[in-house]
This record gives structure tokens, C-alpha cells and sequence, in this order.
């Protein structure tokens, strides 16, 4: 199969076959040609050459309806949820339960119940607007809207990124109830851990080639499938800590933060040159953590100091002043100005510097946004190209890029490799390590406990909305941590 957008060539040549009652892995970096290949199954585009081959059949997917006329459902990776219906509305949208032109509620709760147990999120009412729920809970939505429809395949795209370890587990239950019943599923992941427990077969994309088709799981080992999917051998490794000197400056100090109903008594501290992790579940408030620090909620209690400076409750404008920048876990929703180019994104917490009488100065904002993106080695290297347009791995760059334009010394990073390719994460494990090198307190959220003993020097384990305990993280792994989270929540 052969796709080309405006003569640049997406596809160059994919070959996929799908059997009943598998699961089959897609891999492959950013770029790579997934999202163009899955949305040509889902009819979202039409391949230029090559064909669809459907339960021995030939079809044309014109229109995504079609899609699912054949059986063929879709989850992106984007959350495609509306936020201002019910859980039931989302799950039927489009195809509603009605009778007569009248929207069959009950009938229409039961089976967003049903479907809900299934996917063992029972608890979550079918009335529940779906702009109040966490993005975990808006995945399971989206994934109960695609079983809603009587599906032989279903594509899952990243569907574990905003999962955590045990929603991770229940999805994985779902999915083999699903291939037990002879449905097929193209499973796409950057967890290269993930298809050892739920693949059967894998194919890896690279510059929108097949590169490797149908290899067996248990057959492949993981630096087989790094040099597939990146065409080197990528060191599966953080690179290491620096020990911190022992008059390092403390830059972040947080003592007795609270929000009500949300978390209680968190206090840690960032010195200088230190990554310090929060390690946690799902909904153990670790985010919230860090959006009351920078000042997105407003504290009922407890204080933030910057470099000694007391902060005021609830103001992002005196944390981003006092030298602090956030990477939201959302980054394209809540970080980037998608539709604006590079130069604009990194420039957008310092307009005040790149202006003269009140204009932009559009050179100046070039000129540092140059400079930033051939120091963190930003691709593709153009200053002008929408931020819509980069991989997962570049975007992130360029809220980095934004913080280091803007001179701030504390960086809270959540969730800094969502979504990003196994070979940008090894760049991006790098530049955080390099920016707390250069004397930067950074703090780094991670669903992936790997990942946070990993980069940090110090660990905060959090668990309903409590920290449960700080220690170094050579002293802890990740057994350590679930022990904790698990004892914490019983307690």
C-alpha cells in the first residue's frame, strides 16, 4: 500500500495481514507511516496504490462509516471524546438507540453498563458527563464506543499511555476476551515491554515501509526490534546520575501543599542538579500535584518558594516570573498553539523580550528559536513548520525549548515521553539529565515506575493523594514502589 500527502510520500510500501483471534503488533517510530496506515483502514484516507484485502474480498474504505459497516473500529490515540455529553451519548454517538426518532435513554444506559463491566470500569455511571472524568476513564470511553459495534477487528492506537498498571492489566484481560471470541486486533504501542505479554505477531514500520512483517513475539528479541524500527542499536538505558554537590542550592521547596479533596501534607524539596520523581497510580494526584505548585490550581493550604521567594496561592503568572515552566501532561491540548510554527511556540512565555513598541519582532523570535532548536537538536530543523506537524518526541522539545527561552531554572515535566517513539526517548532521557547538569530542579511525573527510578535522584511515592515516602532512587525499585502504593491505599 502505497499514500502520499502534497508529493511527500507517507506510505512508501506496507504490507500487513491480520488473522481472527490475534493480536498484531504495529511498530515503528514518530513518522513512521502508522497513524496513515490505521486511518487508511478506518477510511479516514483512501491509499493511492495497493489494495484492502476483507475476509477474501477486495473493498474500498471510502468514508469511515464503511469502516465500521465491515467490522473495522478505531481508537486513537487522541482522545475523541466529546467532553459536554454523557458516557452513554459518547458511546452511542452516531448510532443511537432510538425508537421512532426517540433516543432509547434506558436502553442505551444498560448497554453503556454492560459495556462499562466488561471492560471492568462498572463503577463509572452511564450518566456521567464525560468533561469530569480523567483521561484514563475517557480511553475506557472511547474503547467501550468502538465495542459497541458488532467489530471483527479493532485497531488500538497507544491505548496504555494514559493507563496505569493495573488498568493497563484490565485492558490486556479485555483484549484476550476479545481474540477468545475470534476478533482480531492491530495493537500499537511504544512499550516494547507491552507485546511480550499481549502479542502474537509483530510488523515494523520505518519511513513508511514494512521493514520487518509477521515476525513471531517470542521469537524477536527487543534489539532486534530497535534496530528495525530505528535502523541502530539504541542502548536501552537512562543515562547516569551526577552526584549532587553538597552545597547545592535548594531552588524548589514545597511544604504542607494542600487541595481539598484532592491531596493533603506534600512537602519535598529540588536542590539544584537534582531530578526528583513522582511515582504513583493513576489518579494518586500526582499531576495535580505539580499543576497546584505552578499555580493552575489554587492551594488551600501549605507554601511554594522559588529560590527562597514565597509564592503567591493559585498564580501561574508568579511561578512562570519566579523562573518555573510546566510541561503539561496534555501537551497538545494544554501546552502547544498546534497551528503556529516553531518559532512562535517557543517564543510564547516571552513575547515581553522579542517586542519593540509593542510589535513582535518576528528576527528575534527566529533567531532564538534557532538557537534552541539546534541545541536540543529539534527535527525537522525549521523554524517555520507548524508545531501540528512534529513527532511527539520534537514537541516536547519545544515546550523545553520555551522554558530554556524563557531563562526558568525549575521545570516540572509530566509525562515527558507520552507517546514518544523508543529512539526520541533515549534523546529525551539524555536532555533531562543534561538540564539538571546545567544546575535546573527538575521534577518528572511518569506513569512508567521504570521510568521514574530511572531519571530521578529522588523518589516520591504518591498514592491517594498522599506522598507515602521519599528516598533515594537507588534505595527503591519497582517492586518497592507497588508494595507501597498498594499498602498506602489499604491503610
Amino acid at each position: 500500500m502505497k499514500k502520499s500527502f502534497a508529493g511527500v510520500k507517507a506510505l512508501r510500501g506496507v504490507d500487513l495481514d491480520v488473522r481472527p483471534g490475534e493480536v498484531h503488533c504495529l511498530l515503528g517510530q514518530n513518522g513512521a507511516g502508522k497513524s496513515t496506515l490505521i486511518k487508511t483502514l478506518a477510511g479516514v484516507h483512501q491509499p493511492d496504490s495497493g489494495e484492502i484485502v476483507w475476509q477474501g474480498e477486495t473493498v474500498d474504505i471510502t468514508h469511515p462509516q464503511k469502516a465500521i459497516e465491515l467490522g473495522i473500529a478505531t481508537m486513537y490515540q487522541e482522545l475523541d471524546v466529546v467532553d459536554g455529553l454523557t458516557i452513554a451519548e459518547n458511546i452511542f454517538l452516531g448510532h443511537e438507540l432510538d425508537r421512532g426518532g426517540f433516543t432509547r435513554r434506558a436502553e442505551s444506559a444498560r448497554e453503556t453498563r454492560r459495556l462499562l463491566e466488561r471492560l471492568g470500569h462498572g463503577s463509572l455511571s452511564p450518566h456521567t458527563e464525560v468533561g469530569s472524568l480523567s483521561a484514563a476513564e475517557k480511553q475506557i470511553v472511547s474503547m467501550a464506543r468502538a465495542l459497541s459495534h458488532d467489530i471483527k477487528l479493532i485497531v488500538m492506537d497507544e491505548p496504555s499511555a494514559v493507563l496505569d498498571a493495573e488498568e493497563v492489566r484490565k485492558l490486556f484481560h479485555v483484549v484476550h476476551e476479545l481474540t477468545a471470541q475470534g476478533i482480531a486486533v492491530i495493537y500499537i504501542t511504544h512499550r516494547l515491554e507491552e507485546i511480550r505479554t499481549i502479542g502474537d505477531r509483530i510488523t515494523v514500520l520505518k519511513d513508511g515501509r514494512s521493514m520487518a512483517s509477521n515476525l513471531a513475539v517470542a521469537d524477536t528479541p527487543t534489539d532486534v526490534l530497535i534496530r528495525h524500527m530505528t535502523g541502530r542499536t539504541v542502548e536501552n538505558v537512562f543515562p547516569p546520575a551526577i552526584p549532587l554537590p553538597a552545597d547545592a542550592p535548594v531552588l524548589l521547596e514545597v511544604d504542607d501543599l494542600a487541595l481539598d479533596g484532592v491531596f493533603e501534607d506534600v512537602s519535598f524539596s529540588v536542590r539544584a542538579g537534582e531530578v526528583v520523581g513522582l511515582a504513583g497510580l493513576v489518579g494518586s494526584g500526582r499531576s495535580e500535584i505539580v499543576e497546584t505548585v505552578y499555580g493552575a490550581r489554587r492551594s488551600t493550604s501549605g507554601t511554594v518558594r522559588v529560590a527562597g521567594k514565597t509564592l503567591p496561592r493559585g498564580s501561574v503568572a508568579a511561578a512562570v516570573s519566579a523562573g518555573m515552566g510546566l510541561s503539561p501532561e496534555e501537551r497538545k491540548s494544554q501546552g502547544l498553539v498546534l497551528g503556529e510554527p516553531i518559532f512562535r511556540n517557543v517564543t510564547l512565555s516571552s513575547f515581553g523580550r522579542h517586542a519593540k513598541g509593542g510589535f513582535l519582532d518576528e528576527r528575534a523570535e527566529r533567531r532564538v528559536a534557532r538557537e534552541q532548536i539546534d541545541a536540543l537538536e529539534l527535527r525537522p530543523a525549521d523554524p517555520d513548520r507548524p508545531a501540528a506537524t512534529l513527532s511527539g518526541g520534537n514537541q516536547q522539545k519545544i515546550l523545553l525549548a520555551r522554558w530554556l527561552v524563557h531563562g526558568s531554572r525549575v521545570l516540572l515535566l509530566d509525562e515527558p515521553t507520552r507517546g514518544v517513539d523508543v529512539g526520541a526517548r533515549a534523546e529525551i532521557y539524555g536532555l533531562i539529565r543534561r538540564l539538571a547538569a546545567a544546575g535546573n530542579a527538575v521534577v518528572v511525573i511518569s506513569s512508567e515506575i521504570e521510568e521514574v527510578l530511572g531519571l530521578a535522584d529522588t523518589v516520591l511515592v504518591v498514592g491517594d493523594g498522599r506522598v507515602l515516602a521519599t528516598l533515594p532512587a537507588s534505595e527503591i525499585d519497582e517492586h518497592g514502589v507497588l508494595d507501597l502504593v498498594m499498602k498506602g491505599a489499604a491503610a
